[in-house]
């Protein structure tokens, strides 16, 4: 073709080849099919073929890819598709915004990931927006974890708002605790990811970290601390109120949510759209907004929830 471009790229390290390539060339041919480039491997030598902007893209991506290989980190299919959806955002070197906690190194997947991660790092009130899946609590939790180890912040709190039960959990069986834990098993499971079982737990005993239904906020002052509200859609505009204003002297504040899937009793505002309203524009506050293009779980999720907001868009048209 008469606009084919191309590119080669030298590796020097011949030991990192087969992880950048992936076993049968699969991940070339995954950043090939994607792009719609061609890549061959010649010895130490990619050679990137096709248009002008997709070859660059392709070239930008092994890059990051090998970058990752020379920092230790292992490259599977997802590190791939990271990549190619990060594109040119991490200029070719592979330093794409990271939270480093105990188990994990965590580093953005997407460009709007990449904007969280910086909005945490410099507001002490951010808000991620958007749909499952695309590691807007998960993150959040690995920033709590990540500033409690460096002993930037003293304490974690974690709430979520048990709507589901109507923050009336009398019916349910067991303790207090039995009951709103179902509720808070994904923050459990953050913590997890973040931190030795052991290490949890202690935080957990002692205070250090602290998972709670929305309700227990209510006249505290939480200084020195990070604190999440997960599935902020579900509060009302009383409750996010209590919540916002919980915030102390040297903490930090992150709230995250989906606007579309509201649990909340018919005719009642949702607490998150109103503080949106409100706040906009104030000072100190960062605002990340994730589509489904952010997702980050199984690529069939993605599609799931991109149905779904197409079933949405046309039913708000017809109405």
């Amino acid at each position: 073709m008469s606009d084919s471009h191309q590119i080669i790229r030298d590796y020097d390290d011949n030991a990192l080849l087969p992880m950048l390539f992936g076993p049968h060339n699969q991940h070339l041919d995954r950043i090939g099919e994607t792009l719609g480039v061609e890549l061959t491997s010649r010895g130490n030598s990619v050679i990137v073929t096709g248009a002008i902007d997709k070859v660059s893209e392709a070239a930008s991506t092994l890059d990051a890819l090998y970058q990752r290989l020379k920092r230790g980190y292992p490259v599977e299919n997802a590190d791939v598709d990271a990549a190619l959806r990060m594109g040119g955002i991490t200029g070719g070197n592979g330093n794409a915004p990271t939270i480093v906690t105990r188990k994990r190194h965590i580093q953005a997947r997407t460009p709007v990931q990449a904007d969280y991660i910086k909005a945490m790092n410099e507001s002490e009130l951010v808000f991620g927006l958007g749909p499952a899946g695309t590691g807007k609590t998960y993150l959040a939790v690995a920033k709590a974890v990540s500033m409690m180890i460096t002993g930037e912040v003293d304490r974690i709190i974690l709430s979520r708002p048990a709507v589901e039960a109507g923050e009336r959990l009398g019916f349910l069986p067991g303790d207090l605790r039995e009951k709103v834990d179902p509720y808070l098993r994904p923050l459990y499971d953050a913590l997890h990811d973040m931190l030795p079982g052991d290490q949890v737990a202690k935080k957990l005993a002692s205070g250090d970290i602290e998972v709670a239904p929305l309700a227990f906020m209510r006249g505290r002052t939480l200084a020195s601390s990070f604190i999440i509200l997960d599935e902020a859609q579900n509060t009302t505009p009383m409750q996010m109120k209590m919540f916002l204003t919980r915030l102390g002297e040297h903490s930090r504040m992150v709230i995250t949510g989906d606007l579309s899937q509201i649990d909340l009793p018919s005719g009642t505002r949702s607490g998150l759209e109103d503080a949106l309203e409100i706040l906009d524009g104030v000072q100190g506050i960062g605002v990340s907004r994730f589509t489904d293009r952010d997702v980050v779980r199984h690529g069939l999720v993605s599609r799931i929830v991109r149905a779904y907001d197409t079933r949405d868009k046309e039913r708000k048209a017809k109405a």
